[in-house]
């Protein structure tokens, strides 16, 4: 997530009156953008062609790879059949985590200090 996206997040976080608005207008979209009708969580539709993703898929819990696989193969059945699960079968917004979101900031953080560490090697 880029370092705007981040501020603008954190503003809206801590200001009561924006968060009031924001948070019917953010679950209305999520349910609208049908991803959790198939079973999928939000961090499984992250890309994973960069190597920044790739390198915090790697760093999962192996029981994170399995259930995250699991998803993914239950929403392209739902896909091919062009069908959606049963309600109970549903992702609910409050198991909609974001278990990714940490390991790819972490790897961001890795990979930003490596580039400041570099140039610093290379002014000498």
């Amino acid at each position: 997530m880029s370092f705007v996206l981040k501020r603008i997040t954190q503003f809206v976080e801590t200001s009561p009156a924006l968060k009031k608005i924001g948070t019917p207008i953010a679950d209305r979209y999520c349910d609208l953008a049908g991803y959790r009708k198939v079973g999928l969580c939000y961090d499984d539709l992250i890309a994973e062609e960069n190597d920044v993703v790739q390198k915090a898929l790697k760093r999962l819990p192996p029981r994170l790879i399995y259930d995250r696989m699991f998803r993914q193969r239950r929403a392209m059945q739902c896909s091919l059949a062009q069908t959606v699960l049963p309600k109970e079968e549903q992702t609910k917004p409050e198991d909609d985590i974001h278990y990714l979101r940490p390991y790819i900031e972490e790897v961001e953080r890795e990979f930003a200090e490596r580039a400041e560490l570099d140039s610093l090697a290379k002014a000498k």
